[in-house]
């Protein structure tokens, strides 16, 4: 493993769901620093017995890329164990910037991500032919501030399947402003901590989730899922579709099965 930094996503939970490429790199890494109660630490069970491990959770920018310098100045294999997919919600940019710096190459290993393992918990799929062919990601505004031009009622407005990250804290609110967005009654479901042992979700409409989540007592680390692919009737895709011709395959008469 060539003397780098890899930021590598760990998953939504389940530590089988790392890529094979993120296991085996964490598997040689000499220095791992991870994204606190975000990350399981099955994933350890991976590392070298004389790992050097830092929790993140209590660290600030300058402390972390402390540690990524003096561990690259020692010859060390050093990874950023982020949660999900570290391209989204990752803060990874600012990271990356102080390594171009310091001249410290890194690599980006894809992740799975919390908003397809909430779809995957509930069965349900994103992009419904006749339905949504879009899906958003976004957060409510909170600590962090969200731009005027995506404010989440505009962004409900357009009608595409969404995906709430870091929001579940604020469901009134959320509720609110989806319903002024939609300017109709959708389905909404709220998963929390996708594929660990303790996962749980509910699921509604925006006039009762917010209730539902209270008394699921879902406080955070968990997706809110909104729009009509969660329960309506659809169109089927034309991919399987017999009497449809693409480069792979060629359209059967819908009289002779020819």
């Amino acid at each position: 493993m060539e003397n780098k930094l890899y930021f590598i996503g760990a998953g939504p939970g389940d530590a089988d769901l790392i890529t094979v490429k993120g296991r085996k790199i964490i598997e040689e890494a000499d220095v791992i620093i991870f994204a606190g109660s975000l990350v399981s630490k099955d994933h350890f069970e991976y590392c070298k017995e004389t790992v050097e491990i830092h929790n993140s959770a209590s660290m600030t920018l300058e402390e972390v890329i402390d540690v990524v310098k003096k561990s690259h100045s020692e010859g060390k294999k050093v990874v950023r164990l982020h949660t999900g997919d570290p391209a989204i919600y990752g803060a990874i940019k600012e990271q990356m910037d102080e390594l171009d710096k310091l001249n410290i190459k890194y690599e980006v290993v894809p992740g799975v991500s919390s908003f397809t393992a909430a779809a995957a918990a509930i069965k349900k799929e994103f992009t419904l032919p006749s339905v949504s062919q879009t899906v958003i990601l976004t957060r409510m505004e909170g600590r962090t501030p969200v731009p005027e031009k995506e404010d989440l009622e505009r962004l409900a407005g357009i009608g595409a399947s969404m995906a709430l990250f870091l929001s579940v804290g604020m469901i009134e609110k959320v509720v609110e402003k989806l319903r002024r967005g939609y300017g109709r009654n959708v389905p909404v479901a709220v998963i929390q901590r996708a594929t660990w042992g303790d996962e749980k979700y509910v699921t509604g409409t925006l006039d009762d989730i917010a209730e539902k989540v209270k008394e699921a007592k879902i406080t955070k680390t968990a997706q809110i899922l909104v729009g009509d692919f969660i329960d309506c009737d659809y169109d089927k895709s034309l991919l399987y579709d017999k009497t449809f011709s693409h480069e792979y395959r060629v359209a059967k008469d819908e009289n002779t099965n020819n």
